[in-house]
């Protein structure tokens, strides 16, 4: 049987006021605010960064399989898990599989691991969903969507916190919100159409047929874990389904988070698991052509997971307020910034391969003879010159200080002008390793100020995106 053993979650930094956005338009806001990924971050980014929490206290060489899921890909013809699990410093010969073109990929994606972890083809697959949807400026979608991330970790042997009972799910064929191949922009039809007819039946079809199945009232289910286009279609399902809004609904958190499409109802139930007690059943639910509905129990204290994971609650607690409207449009490409200093390296496939684990895994070389630690790798040690001796070691793990930095004033963007240039100092041997420092005010940097090492987009060259490591202070 398989059951969910852990949990990891990422929220940017960076929250913009929904008054801001409207106060641009001279329209009316939605009230509270959104999270706005920075403009070095995309989906594969933050699919990193949750991956990462959700494997605080796990062996990674334990992990078999990753799926990611997401509606806003960065690539159209390109694996996006198995770059995910390069980062994250996983095995190479484990399971890889990207799920899209859905609102209920994230939940797809968690079925299908259920399934793989069942039947024996994997014992442990990270599930992580992630999304940064873009809408038409001045469109309620656009004060309303928020960007994030979230993991869960399927095992057939782990500690479970939560154990999937069963689940049951419903196809739907309808425009209601969709985007082409061609298209930058969420399309969507008619409100009342969608919410009616698309949201409101088939999440309903698929948690009824669900309870029908397992004979199950409303009243067994301590919460109910459901997906929502909105605050008030979320209340309306839930009083349609006979759930008390005030005990038994978890909260959507749209107003200081988003909507963040196909992680949401994900990080809703990671929300839930935060506060779960040791017996509470949940009903889960997500939307997108269909509906996808899950019956979980809570077999253990999964609270206590907190101490160690940053979670939604840890993400949320943590921000930084955007300072304009201007500059989410910057940061998502629909207003230009001008660019800044062009990067005089050439891209190069074959490079990036061969440096794949310096760059992408962040590992580093320490000496067989001596001991001592460098990055990036180095075939001779340059302490004892010994050559080809060493053992690789993983520093993307680990935090460290800034040990010296310089602020350049000419290199960024007009949205971002300064590009802080870094020496860190890693808590792993003293290890130093030069970076760019990203999530920062410049005028806040420090030596020795605590930093954490952060996967990021570095630039785009001869039609390839180019990801590094950063550092940010800690969060």
């Amino acid at each position: 049987m398989s059951v969910i053993i852990s949990y990891g979650a990422y929220v940017p930094l960076w929250r913009l006021s929904r008054d801001a956005m409207a106060a641009a338009w001279g329209r009316s806001s939605l009230g509270g605010e959104r999270s706005i990924a920075n403009n070095d971050e995309d989906t594969v980014t933050m699919a990193v960064e949750a991956v990462l929490d959700c494997l605080t206290g796990i062996n990674r060489d334990s992990i078999d399989g990753v799926y990611f899921a997401s509606t806003t890909s960065p690539f159209r013809e390109k694996q996006c898990a198995t770059l995910i699990a390069a980062a994250a410093d996983l095995k190479s010969d484990i399971l890889t599989a990207d799920f899209s073109n859905s609102l209920r990929a994230g939940t797809t994606a968690l079925r299908a691991a259920l399934d793989a972890v069942s039947s024996g083809s994997a014992q442990n697959i990270i599930v992580t969903a992630s999304d940064c949807r873009l809408a038409y400026p001045r469109s309620d979608y656009e004060q309303n969507f928020g960007d994030a991330a979230v993991a869960l970790l399927i095992s057939k042997n782990g500690k479970a916190i939560a154990d999937v009972k069963a689940s049951y799910s419903i196809a739907n064929e309808m425009y209601d919100v969709w985007r082409l191949d061609k298209d930058i922009y969420v399309q969507s039809w008619e409100d009342r159409f969608i919410i009616e007819h698309g949201y409101l039946e088939n999440t309903t079809k698929a948690i009824t047929g669900l309870m029908k199945k397992q004979s199950l009232s409303t009243e067994a289910i301590t919460k109910a874990v459901l997906y929502g286009p909105s605050l008030r279609a979320h209340q309306q399902l839930a009083r349609q389904l006979g759930f008390d809004p005030k005990t038994q609904l978890q909260d959507l958190m749209a107003g200081n988070l988003g909507i963040c499409g196909c992680a949401h109802a994900l990080l809703m139930l990671v929300a839930a698991l935060e506060e779960a007690k040791k017996g509470d059943r949940f009903i889960l639910a997500s939307y997108g052509d269909g509906s996808d509905a899950f019956l979980l129990d809570v077999a253990d204290e999964p609270g206590k997971m907190k101490s160690v994971k940053r979670g939604v609650k840890g993400h949320l607690a943590s921000k930084k307020l955007l300072p304009s409207y201007e500059r989410y449009l910057s940061y998502r490409g629909i207003l230009e910034p001008q660019p800044g200093e062009p990067y005089r390296l050439f891209p190069s496939a074959s490079v990036s391969w061969r440096e794949r684990n310096s760059s992408t895994r962040l590992h580093g070389s320490k000496c067989k003879n001596c001991g001592l630690v460098t990055y990036p790798i180095q075939r001779v040690c340059y302490q004892c010159q010994a050559k080809d001796n060493y053992d690789e070691v993983r520093l993307s793990d680990k935090k460290g200080k800034v040990y010296t930095f310089s602020l350049d004033n000419l290199a960024g963007r007009s949205d971002d002008p300064v590009i802080p240039q870094i020496v860190i100092e890693s808590e792993l041997e003293k290890t130093r390793i030069y970076c760019m420092m990203t999530d920062c005010e410049p005028r806040e940097i420090k030596i020795g100020m605590p930093v954490e090492m952060t996967f990021r987009r570095i630039y785009e060259g001869v039609g390839m995106y180019n990801y590094f490591w950063k550092c940010r202070p800690v969060r």
